[in-house]
């Protein structure tokens, strides 16, 4: 009977959460212009399109490809790689986009460095096994202290961690299976005229940053709905922090958005996500 009454509370959990998930918003902004241009390659330039993200420059965050996903399922791994992709090195989109980060380039003042740099330094980092404690667990409460304060913290929502956590973990899982699946250079590799506000150890696509940062605004805005707005839009400063310091494209952006979405609909399926979400819930 106890198993009976499990199974109904998680179909009604996964009822009423999959009625109230929020679509994904259209693209907007500077990256649904730059998304109108051409991806393809320019044929007489395959040295350009040949290149990716150079094997001499330091690695990180590859302990994190094949270890067992929270809330995913292994096989989601290679479908969220293959739903994306990137314009080809030597297109006219990104051109454009080069083109947009040297414009911000010329432009950044010290308030937007500082910023940036600010927003640099978060990030949660997880343990590499699946219920093996926490990592940082302030920052994976950041957005939602930036919007609501300093009362919104781990301290006080534990659930709320909880799930965050393995969200987050997911998050790194599928970002580095990314990367090194896609190996795409840096806008510094391909374009000497940027100068970066720092160089990063590892490939461009999708910008990790941007999909933390997206899949937790997502997550946040599921638990408190009416403030979805004023998560999306930080997640999108997050996003833009990155092409400010010259060390990714609009469309490692964009993609990671449109992953982090991607990411929160498949976890639906997971029958623990559902039963941590409504815990979550309960705290809001």
């Amino acid at each position: 009977m106890k198993s009976v009454q499990i199974a109904l509370l998680l179909a009604f959990s996964f009822s009423l959460f999959s009625q109230s998930i929020q679509p994904l918003e259209p693209i907007s902004g500077h990256y649904a212009e730059l998304q109108k241009l051409s991806t393809d390659p320019d044929e007489d330039q395959a040295e350009l399109n040949a290149l990716r993200y150079p094997a001499v420059e330091r690695a990180t965050g590859k302990q994190f490809i094949g270890i067992e996903p929270t809330y995913l399922k292994r096989e989601d791994i290679p479908k969220l790689q293959s739903m994306v992709s990137f314009p080809a090195n030597s297109s006219v989109q990104t051109r454009a986009e080069l083109d947009y980060l040297l414009d911000w380039q010329d432009r950044r003042d010290a308030g937007d460095r500082r910023r940036a740099y600010e927003i640099a330094t978060i990030g949660y980092w997880p343990p590499l096994q699946k219920n093996g404690g926490y990592g940082n667990v302030e920052d994976l409460f950041w957005e939602c202290k930036s919007i609501l304060g300093s009362e919104c913290n781990p301290d006080n929502y534990p659930a709320t961690k909880h799930l965050l956590a393995g969200v987050t973990r997911d998050m790194r899982i599928v970002e580095f299976s990314l990367k090194y699946h896609h190996l795409r250079p840096r806008p510094y590799h391909l374009e000497p005229k940027l100068k970066p506000m720092g160089r990063v150890p590892n490939p461009s696509f999708a910008s990790g940053h941007t999909l933390w940062a997206y899949i937790q605004a997502f997550t946040w805005s599921e638990l408190m709905p009416d403030q979805r707005q004023e998560f999306i839009d930080l997640a999108y400063e997050v996003g833009e922090s990155r092409e400010i310091m010259g060390i990714h494209y609009p469309s490692d952006e964009e993609a990671a958005r449109v992953l982090a979405h991607k990411m929160l609909v498949m976890m639906l399926e997971n029958e623990e996500f559902l039963e941590d979400f409504e815990k979550a819930k309960g705290e809001w």
